[in-house]
């Protein structure tokens, strides 16, 4: 029995042209025969589990490499959706770098193209919400660098989406999912975009069961658990959250003054919170957008354009030090080789295997579509093997 424990660090490189090539055909033929047999909705909550996500890169060849893994195996599915998915009503947009900050453009295009059943409007909110979660209300030291966003005709949808701890050289992946099972929003108010407008709201919400500011994740992974953390998005960080929205609405010559005399304070340095990084003045400039336009919740708060990290820690440190409201500091965070990997290790991809492999999975899914049903069962039977 082979046992043991692989540290995955990044590496640096990129997929060879051949491998890719082939992750593209075994991802579209793995995806194929997912939605063919149990739906898109099984699809993204697959995609949405993080050991599922890492076995699936696993299986495409990129085994030994966590960072790399998260890329290339999301750039592969966009590559092989490209086509295949708008017919199967599942669409991938977003990427790495670049291509992360044009999610909402390629959702907008996909509105546009295909009839969508929520507006896109409405997913391009949910796609910013939970990169600006992932980088304000969570902030455990890992900076997004990569965002996908997966979505299906039905206006369901998972995000994929990964942080980079450049002190550490590591990196720090976050799932989420929406179906029309998830729980529903527990009595919150609900505005259209023309109802934020008539009140005055700097931050509208579109029409949404999802709860973006209370345990929004499906998963975290990561190598180990971050010892600094601010959490805004635990369960019990919802008072906090409450009167951070609230200290929103108050005067901002109020707050930035009680930055300053805790700065003065010299608070121990064992402190959760790092006075340093507090800038009174630059606080006050994004608190007068919010003075003006009261946000209703900390969701509508996060939603302000300028409410950055150093913004939202601020208002926690506030609410902990004059009303007694803590935020979280618990960290949100919570292998196997099929084709080989990419540098040889732990053994060379062999190349045969793995087009052999494609060539199954696509017979499997060409027999399936003509009502082969034997068929299936017989992989079924296979996969059930494989897991004793």
């Amino acid at each position: 029995m082979r046992t043991g424990i692989a540290n995955l660090p990044l590496h640096a490189g990129q997929a060879p042209r051949w491998l890719f090539e082939r992750m593209v055909s075994l991802s579209r033929e793995i995806t194929c025969y997912i939605v063919e047999e149990f739906g898109t909705r099984e699809m993204l909550e697959r995609l949405a589990d993080p050991v599922w996500f890492q076995s699936l890169g696993c299986v495409l060849g990129f085994d030994w490499h966590s960072s790399g893994l998260t890329t290339t195996t999301t750039g592969a599915l966009k590559e092989a959706l490209k086509e295949m998915g708008p017919e199967m009503g599942l669409f991938i947009a977003g990427g790495k770098g670049r291509a992360s900050r044009r999610t909402p453009e390629e959702i907008a295009r996909f509105g546009e193209s295909y009839s969508l059943r929520r507006p896109a409007e409405s997913l391009i909110y949910a796609s910013r919400m939970s990169a600006k979660v992932d980088n304000t209300a969570v902030q455990d030291g890992f900076q997004l660098y990569h965002h996908c966003f997966v979505f299906t005709q039905q206006g369901e949808w998972a995000v994929i989406q990964q942080g980079m701890n450049e002190a550490t050289g590591r990196a720090r992946r976050y799932h989420w999912l929406f179906t029309l099972h998830s729980p529903a929003r527990p009595e919150r108010l609900v505005l259209s975009k023309a109802e934020g407008s008539q009140r005055g709201d700097g931050a509208w919400r579109p029409e949404t069961d999802f709860d973006f500011v209370n345990e929004p994740h499906s998963g975290v992974i990561t190598e180990e658990k971050a010892r600094e953390v601010l959490n805004l998005v635990a369960k019990e960080s919802d008072r906090c959250r409450k009167v951070c929205a609230s200290l929103a609405g108050e005067p901002p010559k109020s707050i930035s003054a009680e930055l300053r005399k805790m700065k003065e304070l010299s608070l121990p340095a064992v402190h959760r919170f790092s006075i340093a990084d507090l800038l009174p003045g630059s606080v006050e400039r994004v608190l007068l957008k919010t003075h003006e336009n009261p946000p209703a919740d900390f969701e509508r708060l996060l939603a302000t354009p300028g409410a950055g990290p150093k913004t939202i820690r601020a208002l926690a440190l506030i609410a902990e030090v004059l009303y007694g409201t803590p935020a979280s500091r618990r960290d949100p965070a919570r292998y196997s080789f099929a084709h080989g990997g990419k540098d040889g290790v732990p053994y060379p991809v062999d190349r045969q295997t793995y087009d052999r492999s494609i060539a199954i999975l696509r017979e499997a899914v060409g027999r399936a579509r003509i009502g082969d049903t034997e068929r299936k069962r017989a992989l079924e039977r296979l996969a059930r093997r494989g897991t004793r």
